[in-house]
């Protein structure tokens, strides 16, 4: 029965550093490169990540603040380009669109929008920013709980990254929990599938966001 006891010990250990150590890298990995708008080194490309939409197809409050964030990039003479990536397989659910409408609210001209529609997930997002879009590097936009994922993501993906906090909003207490306890588990997922399963999104025909010539 010990002996049992201890296995059953042994593997709940083995699981529990599976599972928080990625974070854990993942957040050391990530701190040197997270700035606020203010401080971020000037780029030319400011990549928002989906983040949900309302009932009514608005953005919801996080995304609204990835996008506020971004616009401010853009109004600061920091980017040229936001490249607004997330998810769009269902006719009633076009975060991209809903992301573009909210930053021409904002006063964004729409010449500096660019929209990635196969942006599902983070992994792809980045995959894709390299890939389809053709980035050198980026500056991501999104929340703190999330930038830790999305910076090391990027970056190991080949795109050279810093991360932007788009926390704008004193969110929910239970919020921010639920949202930095499924990091856990997303971001050792993530860790997984960079070095070992390295899986291809949806890709297509190329659609760099600036010519060679410009670049």
């Amino acid at each position: 029965m010990m002996i049992v006891l201890r296995l059953a010990s042994l593997l709940l250990l083995i699981f529990i550093l599976a599972v928080f150590i990625p974070r854990l890298i993942a957040l050391v990995y990530s701190f040197p490169r997270t700035y606020r708008l203010d401080t971020v080194p000037s780029g030319r490309v400011a990549i928002v990540f989906g983040a949900g939409l309302r009932r009514d197809g608005s953005p919801s409050p996080v995304l609204r603040d990835r996008v506020a964030t971004a616009a401010g990039l853009y109004f600061s003479g920091k980017v040229e380009k936001l490249l607004m990536s997330g998810d769009n397989r269902f006719i009633y659910h076009n975060e991209p669109g809903a992301m573009r409408e909210y930053a021409l609210a904002l006063g964004v001209p729409d010449e500096a929008i660019v929209l990635d529609y196969a942006g599902r997930r983070t992994y792809d997002t980045c995959y894709r920013a390299k890939a389809i879009f053709q980035l050198d590097e980026a500056i991501l936009v999104t929340q703190q709980f999330h930038l830790p994922r999305a910076v090391y993501t990027c970056n190991k993906l080949g795109l050279p990254a810093l991360g932007v906090k788009a926390d704008r909003l004193d969110y929910f207490s239970r919020s921010r929990l639920f949202w930095n306890l499924r990091e856990i588990p997303a971001t050792a997922m993530a860790l997984w599938e960079i070095h070992v399963t390295k899986p291809v999104p949806v890709l297509g025909d190329p659609e760099p966001i600036f010519s060679k010539e410009a670049q």
